[in-house]
């Protein structure tokens, strides 16, 4: 908030800016579920709620504003907890048989790329979206030129407690 409230005066100065908020689940996902803690899933809500209403506030300055989700993320932290690189990041399935299915921070770089870029981008304002809905929206792919579709993956697999397999999803 304290960094929408300097950065927006900058950013209306001319139509078609670009507010990316980034979040960890879609509002389809975070609605229909309580996340971890009350803190949490309060600070889920919270970011996708914010893009909701920065996108209010933009549009009427030609502007943007959208909350991303990558799917599970092979940040640093992530593959130095696995005990793996980007290079060899397959084998932290070892560990976290669903790890199949992480996709590298190009992806969702690539999704934010792909909307800055696109003259339309404001039929998204306001809108909850994932890296992977964005990869099938541009085309678009991540570093191993898989598109790795995290959510979906969630839903369908580990929902019902399905065993690892990025087959179809990927």
């Amino acid at each position: 908030m304290i960094t929408s409230h300097f950065a927006l005066p900058l950013l209306i100065r001319k139509p078609g800016g670009l507010v990316v908020e980034m979040t960890d689940g879609t509002k389809e996902y975070n609605d229909s579920r309580y996340r971890v803690s009350f803190f949490y899933d309060l600070a889920k809500a919270s970011v996708i709620r914010m893009a909701f209403a920065l996108g209010e506030e933009l549009s009427a300055h030609g502007g943007t504003a959208v909350a991303l989700t990558p799917g599970w993320l092979r940040s640093e932290l992530m593959l130095e907890h696995y005990g793996v690189t980007e290079d060899n990041w397959r084998d932290g399935a070892a560990k976290a048989p669903h790890f199949v299915m992480s996709e590298s921070p190009v992806y969702v770089g690539r999704a934010v790329a792909a909307l800055a870029a696109d003259p339309q981008r404001q039929r998204f304002n306001q809108a909850s979206v994932s890296s992977a809905s964005l990869a099938q929206e541009y085309g678009f792919t991540d570093a191993d030129g898989s598109r790795p579709d995290w959510w979906r993956y969630d839903r369908e697999v580990i929902a019902v407690n399905g065993p690892a397999d990025p087959t179809g999803y990927r």
